[in-house]
């Protein structure tokens, strides 16, 4: 991820997390899914780079995981309430491929700071579901399955052989991006909530991308 193409990535990201503040408009998904398509397009250039096949397999993993993600991004934008749960099951399928990318995992056994970060998750995790499962009604099941996965992932960009300072700022800012909408939408309204959504949910992607393209420079 060079320079220019983080320039490209941050106007497209900043075009749509200033346009929340003017919603609704009419393609306004497509303008949301802009910086994710340009990340697919670096990430997929990245392939024929790579010098064996279980390293492009992972990678394509991962792409399909960028892929579900812009899915995502279409389904809550066009019709947010109408299709939520299909919202959350694209970005479920997206993070079961960016677990799948980020295999093999390192042990955790005998390592402090691996167990404290765990230990974080699972407590974070518990808190945020505590103060959600009043509003959740119907949409408990899925919520709460929704919570694992992106909580395992969060967690596997730790304990992957591929770790690095980006993966994990990325796991952090989409637990962070993912219970900002949690919160504002079974707990209590957050004001200009989608500016601080987006804003973290930009920002996990691209450290997510910048980090696994980074990790193959060390294998």
């Amino acid at each position: 991820m060079n320079k220019n193409n983080t320039l490209v990535f941050i106007a497209l990201a900043i075009s749509f997390i200033l346009s929340t503040l003017i919603k609704p408009y009419p393609l306004s998904w497509a303008v949301k899914m802009l910086p994710i398509f340009f990340l697919l397009a670096i990430a997929w250039q990245k392939i024929k780079l790579l010098p064996t096949a279980q390293q492009a397999t992972s990678h394509k993993l991962f792409i399909l995981g960028l892929l579900f993600s812009s899915s995502g991004d279409f389904l809550l934008d066009f019709n947010r309430e109408a299709w939520f749960i299909f919202g959350l099951a694209a970005f479920f399928i997206a993070h079961v491929f960016y677990l799948l990318s980020l295999q093999p995992f390192n042990n955790i056994q005998n390592n402090k700071q691996k167990v404290a970060i765990l230990t974080t998750y699972i407590g974070f995790g518990l808190l945020m579901f505590m103060l959600l499962v009043d509003g959740l009604g119907e949409l408990f099941i899925p919520v709460l399955a929704y919570m694992t996965i992106l909580l395992l992932m969060a967690l596997a960009t730790v304990f992957t052989h591929r770790s690095n300072v980006w993966l994990i700022l990325g796991g952090i800012s989409f637990v962070i991006s993912d219970s900002l909408i949690g919160f504002d939408k079974f707990n209590s309204a957050i004001f200009q909530n989608q500016l601080w959504v987006m804003s973290t949910y930009y920002f996990a992607q691209y450290a997510l991308v910048k980090g696994y393209l980074k990790s193959f420079k060390s294998e």
